[in-house]
């Protein structure tokens, strides 16, 4: 996905992975939905302006500490939830494009 939008209108909360052990990665938060029982979350690599995002699914246990999450690739599962984040994001002048 792309991310187009307006600078300064969003505040977005900044996250950081370590996949796979390897070196931290930070992503910011545009926005998070639950559905079909999963929560998701919308990431991008930019605080301003123009970026790349992707849908993170989290797969993790209840039990466990903190959150796990995986790239939604299927293209089902991405085409509904973006389209979920597409609505929510519609009021913050925000273009999410596949």
């Amino acid at each position: 996905y792309h991310v187009g939008r307006c600078a300064g209108r969003l505040t977005m909360e900044k996250i950081t992975f370590n996949p796979g052990g390897d070196e931290a990665v930070e992503f910011y938060v545009l926005a998070q939905t639950r559905l079909g029982g999963f929560d998701y979350i919308l990431v991008t690599d930019s605080e301003d302006g123009d970026g790349d995002a992707m849908i993170l699914k989290d797969v993790s246990e209840p039990t466990e500490s903190q959150a796990v999450y995986e790239a939604v690739t299927e293209d089902e599962e991405l085409h509904a939830v973006g389209s979920l984040f597409s609505e929510i994001l519609e009021d913050e002048d925000i273009d999410l494009t596949q």
